[in-house]
């Protein structure tokens, strides 16, 4: 048996796809290497999963996205996840993400534009779930954006607020969480530019900013935030590709996922279609990031990518190639450099324990 102690990540794949459902992993500290522990298809295509806090260890969360969407709890005392507590459904439809927050998992349902609050309970299981809250809107892409598609959910840095990104309204809603009631209060909301279709922010270390990823457009849009207000405000857009990579007529490339280093001297993004990692620098204020390579993500279609808690290596989780390709960062440049891969079908994400 592999202790908590020691490196482990759980890749998340899609059930109906061929994938496993959640695949357990001892991780390699020194070579960044996956080995393969074993999985449970306790739910149906858990697409996303996060790791929370529970009274002697650890806890695994995952959603089901599936049409009659659905959260669940794994105790990770053993080589692979065990249910913990029951299934629990999400009110929504295809939960695409999820993130714990003031005692609650908070998760993103593309299919019916909402987001949906499920009490953590004592033992690390989750209750049913407390409340709702449906985005309103659309934009101008008619086949993605006709209605609401909230595609992530996380908690800000201070703790205070829960912000989802939605694909379908061009937009990144605030609203704050009652710990007590897990009621969703609506509090702020901040456009992109129409077309931008955003599918996943990640914030700068320092908690000023955070950065924007398109997926219909590869561009990622730099907002500064205050906690104190809860508020964003857009700063600038730069592609993630190349000029001549990103221009009317290229191949359409569909980016999934943007993780900034933790000394905030980098961001990485994966990019779909183009089957690709872009590395982009950030400069002192981190306001202005610039492009500096693409690598290949070491498979096709990446639909996630995780930095360990070392920093030193990069995890992408390739979809279409049912692989998880691991990379070392260069510290000087940011540039990954493959280093190894596993076969994983369907692969969806990977999170780390």
């Amino acid at each position: 048996m592999i202790g908590n102690s020691a490196g482990r990540a759980f890749i998340g794949s899609f059930t109906s796809a061929g994938g496993h459902g959640i695949t357990a992993a001892a991780v390699d500290r020194d070579t960044g290497a996956l080995t393969v522990l074993g999985s449970t298809d306790a739910v149906p295509d858990p697409s996303f999963l996060a790791v929370g806090p529970r009274a002697g260890g650890a806890a695994l969360y995952a959603v089901g996205e599936s049409d009659r969407g659905v959260a669940a709890a794994f105790a990770l005392d053993g080589d692979v996840p065990a249910l913990l507590g029951p299934v629990q459904a999400v009110d929504g439809a295809s939960p695409t993400h999820l993130a714990l927050a003031a005692n609650h998992l908070v998760t993103a349902n593309y299919g019916s534009g909402s987001v949906t609050a499920l009490p953590v309970l004592a033992d690390g299981s989750l209750g049913a779930a407390s409340s709702v809250l449906r985005h309103e809107g659309s934009g101008p892409d008619a086949g993605r954006q006709e209605a609401p598609h909230a595609h992530q959910v996380l908690a800000d840095p201070s703790g205070n607020w829960v912000v989802s990104v939605d694909l379908g309204t061009d937009s990144v809603r605030v609203c704050a969480l009652d710990r007590d009631t897990g009621a969703l209060r609506p509090h702020d909301e901040t456009f992109l530019r129409p077309g931008t279709g955003p599918r996943h922010l990640a914030f700068h270390p320092s908690g000023a900013l955070a950065y924007v990823l398109g997926e219909l457009e590869p561009t990622l849009t730099v907002c500064r935030w205050d906690a104190a207000t809860g508020r964003f405000d857009v700063l600038g857009a730069t592609s993630v590709l190349p000029e001549h990579e990103a221009a009317e007529g290229a191949p359409r490339t569909y980016p999934s996922e943007v993780v900034v280093a933790h000394d905030g001297r980098f961001l990485w993004t994966a990019n779909r279609g183009h089957d690709s990692i872009s590395v982009l620098t950030l400069d002192e204020s981190g306001e202005k990031p610039a492009l500096v390579a693409t690598v290949g993500c070491g498979g096709r279609w990446p639909r996630d990518l995780a930095l360990d808690p070392s920093g030193q290596w990069l995890y992408a989780a390739n979809e279409h190639s049912g692989n998880v390709s691991w990379f070392a960062v260069d510290a000087e440049t940011g540039v990954p450099q493959h280093a190894g891969s596993i076969e994983v079908p369907a692969a969806s994400c990977v999170v780390f324990a």
